[in-house]
């Protein structure tokens, strides 16, 4: 169960990792801003300093699980699955929130989402 466990979350926390590439640092490209709905160049430049922030969020919630993964697989078997669980737990409720937002993101909000879900799941259980 563990390495199944590990498994989810370490790909929810590199998913994370790479939401954040998207927000953070290719925000402005035109394939990218589209996936999240923005209309146009313009607004994907005023949006600009909201995502760059996002994306930090994102990247943040990712080192923790991959650090709880580390952890956790060193032998700090308490504070290693705390630290995993707090962040795959924080990814879902993100996606449940994006839910919240509008039925537009149902897809979004089950890509981020489920992943870390399966993880948490997993991890409260091994």
């Amino acid at each position: 169960m563990r390495i199944a466990a590990s498994m989810f979350v370490g790909l929810a926390a590199l998913l994370h990792v790479y939401i954040f590439w998207m927000e953070s640092v290719g925000w402005t490209r035109p394939e990218v801003w589209k996936r999240f709905g923005v209309a146009d160049q313009a607004s994907a430049d005023v949006t600009r300093p909201m995502a760059y922030n996002q994306g930090f969020y994102n990247l943040f919630l990712g080192l923790g699980a991959a650090l709880g993964l580390v952890l956790w697989w060193a032998g700090r078997d308490t504070a290693g699955q705390t630290l995993a669980l707090f962040c795959a737990g924080s990814m879902v409720a993100a996606a449940a929130v994006l839910i919240t937002t509008g039925r537009s993101y149902l897809r979004a909000a089950l890509s981020q989402g489920t992943l870390p879900l399966i993880g948490f799941v997993l991890t409260l259980l091994a």
